[in-house]
């Protein structure tokens, strides 16, 4: 390697799960190929990544910044006045830390946390090889903003480089590594349920989903009396107000580290659409009822969901549209039709990007090797 700078890899995501793995799916493929690279992570003390970080064991700064709250209440309000102060102190710990690193590399994978690095190379005119990743087909207020400091970006929708027009790549996301053996017998058991039995699997994201959560808890009755299985990762904010309902065919949790394990039991998937989900669902190979999120971005977690269902992957339920009958109607209907279950099965693994990390890392790397 011809840059000595290039050794030492900063990578800036978090947030939400959607922006945290993606950039831990790099991080690790970089380290499975390149063994003598340091990579150095930032976060958001107030993102998912300060539980995750740890966990890993990754090297790590977690900054003093979080999110624009949208909301109107006070608290929120307070939080936003706060925000400038937040930035500033943020700004100066990042100054600090490329003062110590002198990374040769930035990889963005967006949000909040990851707008801190970018906004100080833009200011100070750094020299770093900069990279973005984008998950949604509607990118982000990071990635637009910060796309023409970028070297490359790597998209996972062909629909996202209209909005960037700027050396984009597609790329499909990164998932992480444990989800890429595409799990097709359940040959553990992790929740102590018969494996005899159908499995159904509900999250809404890293953080959860109070809508999703209701869903499910408005049929739980119907399931508590039937022979399904439900893994229900509720998000910390929720866990409180459901855990009552945990029993021997209820796993109830607020979060999920053995995702793989989770995909593995399950046959079939509830959650939200968004990009990284359907990512991780297609790899796997699972069937799935998407639910959109009805106020992402440019409508983006619908367009994603159509992605899987205009190819039979997933069924899609607008928000607007969906009650407890239906709910529970959708369910039977898939869960014990066992010839539609393997089609959709089929389809998603038709139109997965198993190769996403791999061939973002070769990009870069490629880059760094012709400097």
């Amino acid at each position: 390697m011809k840059n000595l700078r290039t050794k030492t890899i900063l990578i800036a995501g978090g947030g939400t799960g959607g922006h945290l793995f993606p950039a831990l799916a790099i991080g690790e493929e970089i380290h499975r190929n390149y063994s003598d690279i340091k990579i150095h992570y930032i976060g958001s003390k107030y993102g998912l990544e300060a539980k995750v970080f740890p966990i890993k064991g990754v090297w790590h700064s977690l900054l003093p910044i979080r999110g624009f709250q949208r909301d109107l209440r006070l608290i929120s309000i307070l939080k936003n006045l706060s925000l400038p102060f937040k930035i500033l102190k943020s700004l100066y710990r990042v100054s600090k830390i490329f003062a110590e690193i002198n990374p040769g590399v930035l990889i963005a994978t967006g949000g909040y946390a990851s707008a801190i690095p970018l906004l100080y190379i833009k200011i100070f005119k750094i020299n770093v090889q900069t990279y973005l990743q984008e998950q949604n087909s509607y990118p982000g207020i990071t990635t637009k903003y910060f796309s023409s400091i970028a070297d490359k970006i790597f998209i996972a929708f062909e629909d996202a480089k209209y909005h960037l027009n700027h050396r984009t790549y597609l790329t499909g996301n990164p998932v992480r590594s444990t989800l890429s053996n595409r799990f097709n017998i359940k040959d553990k058991n992790h929740f102590n349920f018969n494996s005899s039995s159908k499995t159904i699997f509900l999250f809404g994201g890293s953080q959860g989903s109070l809508f999703l959560n209701k869903l499910l808890k408005s049929i739980i009755a119907e399931l508590s009396n039937s022979e399904l299985q439900v893994i229900w990762q509720t998000g910390d904010l929720h866990y409180q107000k459901y855990k009552q309902y945990q029993s021997k065919r209820i796993y109830i949790t607020p979060f999920l580290n053995n995702m793989h394990e989770a995909y593995n039991q399950a046959d079939l998937v509830i959650s939200r659409s968004g990009a990284l989900t359907l990512a991780e669902l297609t790899i796997c190979g699972k069937p799935s009822i998407l639910i959109p999120f009805n106020s992402s971005a440019g409508n983006h977690q619908m367009k994603n969901a159509k992605a899987l269902s205009n190819v039979g992957a997933a069924e899609i339920h607008g928000e607007e549209n969906i009650d407890k009958n239906i709910f529970y109607n959708s369910i039977k209907k898939l869960i014990y039709n066992d010839k539609k279950l393997k089609k959709m099965s089929e389809a998603s693994l038709k139109i997965s990007k198993p190769y996403a990390t791999k061939n973002i890392v070769e990009e870069i790397f490629n880059d760094i090797n012709n400097v």
